[in-house]
């Protein structure tokens, strides 16, 4: 198994592409503590992973106070003693909005969430990462970072400054034996906020939602939307000493949406 005796603190698991992320995390012998806002989701994935003979625990906090971050790194550290992988994934994409219509606090919190708990997170487990070496963090960013989408810039700058973070922690990490990487998904079709951004866009187009993901996804090289399986086996990929010597890179996981 790729993760035998590792521990891995995941953000946004309960349900959507951290939930696929912990199930196979945990599938590959890695103990998982999960987190989200939600305390059923995180429940239910819990005993789907325990269903299937792995181990999890989990607690609910909103990752956007630092209280809660730091709570939750200490809950990790009491209930598995360590943390050797800390998967950001938690975020939501906020209003579908213009630049000029777009509401300050929406901005802060969408940022916040995906930008701000990342650094905050991150920089709560580092030091023990240093000490133990051979750690990793992976930052689940977009597409959104690298191509331009409108009525989504809160999102598109919090992504885009997830990368930034990213090669940042990779460049003071490398040397202590921690890599850093970030995963840039599609569009993943499956998700809640994908299909209710579907939604919210095809309204603004004049269209059938239907007809909004089937023009959007001929965009595609591979004209089909992706998996959370998918985005969960690159990130085990990262995660794992198969990925030993990648630190500080964006890898897009899209269909082939966008080329660098």
């Amino acid at each position: 198994m790729l993760l035998e005796e590792r521990i891995a603190l995941i953000t946004g698991s309960g349900r959507g592409i951290g939930r696929a992320i912990a199930r196979l995390f945990a599938g590959e012998g890695a103990a998982v503590f999960l987190t989200a806002r939600t305390e059923a989701e995180l429940a239910a994935t819990a005993r789907e992973i325990a269903a299937d003979g792995g181990e999890a625990a989990y607690t609910p906090a909103d990752l956007t106070k630092e209280a809660d971050c730091t709570r939750i790194v200490a809950a990790c550290r009491e209930k598995f003693e360590q943390i050797d992988i800390l998967v950001n994934n938690a975020g939501h994409y906020g209003p579908v909005a213009a630049v000029e219509d777009y509401p300050i606090a929406d901005f802060d919190a969408v940022v916040s969430v995906h930008l701000r708990t990342a650094f905050i997170l991150s920089k709560l487990v580092l030091p023990e990462m240093y000490v133990r070496q051979s750690r990793v963090i992976v930052n689940i960013s977009s597409i959104s970072a690298k191509a331009a989408f409108a009525w989504g810039s809160a999102y598109a700058a919090a992504k885009a400054g997830l990368l930034g973070l990213t090669r940042v922690t990779a460049a003071e990490a490398a040397r202590k034996g921690v890599r850093v990487n970030a995963l840039c998904p599609g569009p993943v079709t499956e998700t809640m906020m994908s299909k209710d951004l579907g939604v919210e866009l095809a309204k603004r187009l004049g269209v059938s939602p239907q007809e909004q993901l089937e023009g959007f996804l001929k965009t595609l090289l591979q004209g089909r939307g992706q998996t959370a399986e998918e985005i969960a086996r690159a990130a085990l990929f990262l995660c794992s000493d198969q990925a030993s010597a990648i630190t500080g890179q964006s890898i897009n996981v899209d269909g082939g949406a966008v080329f660098f």
